[in-house]
């Protein structure tokens, strides 16, 4: 039945307390869902709140209340979640292509276009279609979903027939033309507050805006500060080869591969040419800085990005971003230039720090007077990603005191137990306000649910079933050491009453790196099969597999673990990271059998 090799655990194994607080946690988040749903979704699967355009309450924060529910099927949640995910998203999509706005003509013919956004900036919108990327991890086949990652992702390659009348990228320069494009093309001149928050609306006594927003006035003093000068490149763009990278998953197409890589690579060399500091903005001619007369640190969400009203935020956004752009690259090369970029970036910022007293303090921004807003502990956004990629120990100093990889370390064997009931226990918390919440469809935005959508707790998760970095909803894709999927079911996720653990991960011999994890079958009369695969998406190879002190050879992405009833046992992966091409599609012995929920 199995083209791979099969791995029996017979041993007993007492439920450990991490397992049932997992599965608990799964049950609970489910559930809650359930009532998250049908609280602030109507029929249609139309967000019940006032749609409008902007980056404060827009269209990302209304698909945003339904993040994180593929990712709960995805790890072994129940199907009809997934369903309701799948209600909601194209409930979305049709809200906000008949929404409109009035005064920036941005959206004044309908606020989506082709599915996606007519023109607003990479933050955004990959919040907004995070979900969308982890559907794939559900259900590539979708012939829906196939052609929506296709036709998003041709809004950025030449000649695709999606691609704008007014082309998103310049081949020549290798840039994506403005911080605000979509499937109507770039934004190429000075951007309005209106462009970036809507049409004006009445807020006191009806609405209840968050960072400090009193009025409509509040939103356009935000964003006459930093956000007007959109023409030219900037590093938040580079997190728009996701698209790339998921159309090139589903059928293995160069031409998205061969994207992906030349734009990745523009902004490498750029980075490389300015002392190893990504340039906050690329001019349309292709100069560092082109598009502030030279001062390569301005742009949107760069490093002089310091908001002053109505709230005082230093919101240099792009680190969070760029590294996973670099990172979508090193899935489709194995070339880990692409991520140990970050660590000369570090290395940069901190090189300016400075002496205060006998202390060293270290910059987090820079403006036209220099480097500030110094602290007195070294900028290192990224870290932890950079350690998760490379695993090299010069990147592993600079996370020492994260208490999930302490865990992995051997020193902090409680965090599973305290990461999973402080899930638990924000699960009870958010829907406590759900149910306490008064609102009405007339009175609510589009981003107030956000805080409260169960769906989230999810990430926890992700990090301890499958050693997954928890990236929350910012438009990237899943990054994982292993993945699981069903066979009896067809599906993605583990199997029912099956928990697991990654309890280690750490450079190995040879070329392989070590993983170890722990599964256990809770159920004590039924035995589960689950198929383990290397890496989120068969990215990896797992070379083999040792099991009581048995090594078994697998030379594969993936590997069948039939779990007798109430087993367990832990497992020593050596697994080749980023040596085959990243793909959506099921191990063949996830497909196995022809049952599908």
């Amino acid at each position: 039945m199995y083209r791979c090799p099969m791995i029996t655990v017979s041993e007993p194994m007492a439920p450990p307390r991490w397992a049932l607080l997992e599965r608990h946690l799964i049950d609970s988040i489910a559930e809650a869902c359930r009532v998250f749903y049908d609280r602030y979704f109507d029929e249609q699967g139309y967000l019940e709140c006032v749609p409008r355009w902007g980056g404060l309450d827009g269209a990302d924060d209304a698909a945003e209340n339904v993040a994180a529910f593929p990712d709960l099927y995805a790890v072994g949640g129940p199907r009809d979640v997934y369903d309701l995910y799948r209600h909601g998203i194209e409930g979305h999509i049709r809200q906000y292509t008949e929404a409109r706005t009035t005064v920036t003509d941005l959206g004044r013919d309908g606020m989506y276009y082709k599915e996606y956004p007519t023109c607003f900036d990479p933050l955004h919108n990959g919040e907004g279609y995070h979900c969308l990327f982890q559907q794939g991890l559900c259900e590539p086949w979708d012939p829906v979903y196939r052609k929506r990652m296709k036709r998003f992702a041709g809004f950025y390659l030449p000649g695709d027939p999606d691609e704008p009348p007014e082309p998103n990228y310049d081949p020549e320069h290798r840039i994506i033309r403005s911080t605000m494009t979509g499937s109507r093309g770039p934004l190429l001149r000075t951007a309005t507050a209106a462009d970036w928050c809507g049409d004006p609306f009445e807020i006191p006594g009806r609405f209840h805006p968050g960072r400090g927003h009193r009025d409509y006035d509040d939103y356009v003093i935000h964003y006459e500060q930093h956000y007007p000068d959109v023409v030219g490149d900037g590093p938040m763009n580079l997190a728009l080869n996701v698209w790339a990278l998921h159309a090139y998953m589903l059928d293995g197409e160069s031409k998205y591969r061969d994207w992906l890589l030349e734009y990745a690579d523009g902004w490498l060399e750029r980075t490389r040419a300015n002392d190893n500091i990504v340039p906050a903005n690329v001019g349309l001619d292709g100069t560092l800085g082109g598009s502030y007369g030279g001062r390569w640190w301005r742009g949107v969400f760069g490093w002089a990005h310091t908001c002053e009203r109505p709230y005082f935020r230093h919101n240099c956004a792009f680190p969070d971003r760029v590294t996973y752009g670099w990172a979508n690259a090193l899935y489709l090369t194995g070339d880990r230039a692409y991520v140990e970029v970050w660590r000369d970036v570090i290395d940069a910022v901190n090189s300016h720090a400075r002496q205060d007293r006998g202390l060293t303090l270290y910059p987090r921004m820079r403006g036209d007077d220099g480097w500030y807003a110094f602290e007195p502990t070294p900028w290192n956004r990224g870290a932890l990603e950079l350690y998760y990629w490379t695993l090299d120990p010069r990147d592993r100093e600079r996370v020492s005191d994260h208490p999930w990889i302490a865990f992995l370390d051997g020193r902090n064997p409680g965090f599973p137990a305290q990461r999973l009931e402080w899930a638990l226990a924000t699960v009870r918390e958010r829907i406590a306000r759900v149910r306490a919440d008064t609102s009405t469809r007339d009175t609510r935005l589009s981003e107030d649910p956000n805080g409260l959508n169960p769906a989230e707790m999810v990430w926890p998760l992700v990090q301890l079933m499958l050693g997954g970095l928890p990236t929350r909803h910012i438009g990237v894709p899943w990054h994982t050491r292993v993945r699981y999927f069903d066979p009896e079911r067809g599906r993605s996720g583990i199997p029912e009453q099956v928990a697991s653990l990654v309890t280690g991960f750490a450079p190995g011999e040879d070329g392989a790196d070590s993983v170890e994890l722990t599964l256990v079958n809770l159920d004590p009369v039924r035995p589960r099969t689950l198929v383990l695969q290397a890496g989120a998406y068969g990215e990896s190879r797992i070379r083999s597999v040792t099991a009581g002190g048995t090594r078994i050879p697998v030379d594969d992405r993936a590997t069948v673990v039939h779990l007798r009833p109430g087993a367990g046992a832990q497992l020593t992966l050596a697994i080749e990271r980023y040596v085959e091409q990243p793909t959506l599609a099921f191990p063949a012995a996830a497909s196995a059998s022809p049952v599908r929920e």
